[in-house]
C-alpha cells in the first residue's frame, strides 16, 4: 500500500508542476504584449513627431515664400507714379481712406477709370 501512496504522490507533483509553468508563460505572454504595445506607442510617437517636424517646415517655408512675394509685389506697386489729384478724386468719389485710394490706383498703374470701376464693383 505504501508504493501506492508513493504512487499518488508522484501523479500529485507532476500535476502541480504542469500548473505552474502554464501559469509562467501566460505571465510572460501578457508582458510581451505590454512591451509591444509600449514600443508601439514609442515608435508612433516618434513617426508623428517627424512628421509634425516635416508639416512645420513646409509650413514655415510656404509662409516665408509667401512673405518674400509679398514684399515683391508691395515695391513693384511703390515704383507706380500716381498723381495727387487722381487720389483725391477718388477719395472723394468713393469716401475712402487715402492709403485705399493710393492702393487701388497703384494696383491699376495710375489708371484712373479702372481703379473707379474695381472700387465700384
Amino acid at each position: 500500500m505504501a508504493a501506492e501512496g508513493d504512487v499518488d504522490l508522484d501523479l500529485e507533483a507532476d500535476e502541480n508542476c504542469t500548473e505552474k509553468p502554464a501559469e509562467k508563460p501566460r505571465k510572460h505572454d501578457s508582458g510581451a504584449a505590454d512591451l509591444e504595445r509600449v514600443t508601439d506607442y514609442a515608435e508612433e510617437k516618434e513617426i508623428s513627431s517627424s512628421d509634425l517636424e516635416t508639416a512645420m517646415s513646409v509650413i514655415g517655408d510656404r509662409r516665408s515664400r509667401e512673405q518674400r512675394a509679398k514684399q515683391e509685389r508691395e515695391k513693384e506697386l511703390a515704383k507706380v507714379t500716381i498723381k495727387k489729384e487722381d487720389v483725391e478724386l477718388i477719395m472723394g468719389e468713393m469716401e475712402i481712406s487715402r492709403g485705399l485710394a493710393e492702393r487701388s490706383l497703384r494696383e491699376h498703374m495710375g489708371n484712373v477709370v479702372e481703379a473707379l470701376i474695381t472700387l465700384t464693383n
